[in-house]
């Protein structure tokens, strides 16, 4: 995929890997599971494997890291 392939508008479908992602369905942006904020595939640097969804920063990250590994 890169900035000349047709199809670009609207929100990429992605599977995050471990220090990779795979665009499965070609876009311009994720959406942050956090903060429901639009991030542009390249700047996409937050995500989860395991949770298979995106952060829009390391605040976002986390926070939802937080939330799935309560402390004691």
């Amino acid at each position: 995929m890169n900035a000349f392939d047709r199809n670009l508008d609207g929100q990429a479908t992605v599977h995050y890997g471990d220090g990779e992602y795979v665009v499965l369905k070609p876009g311009r942006f994720v959406v942050c599971a956090v903060s429901a904020k639009r991030i542009p595939l390249e700047a996409l640097r937050y995500w989860s494997p395991a949770l298979q969804e995106a952060y829009f920063g390391p605040e976002e990250a986390l926070a939802r890291w937080k939330e799935t590994n309560p402390q004691p």
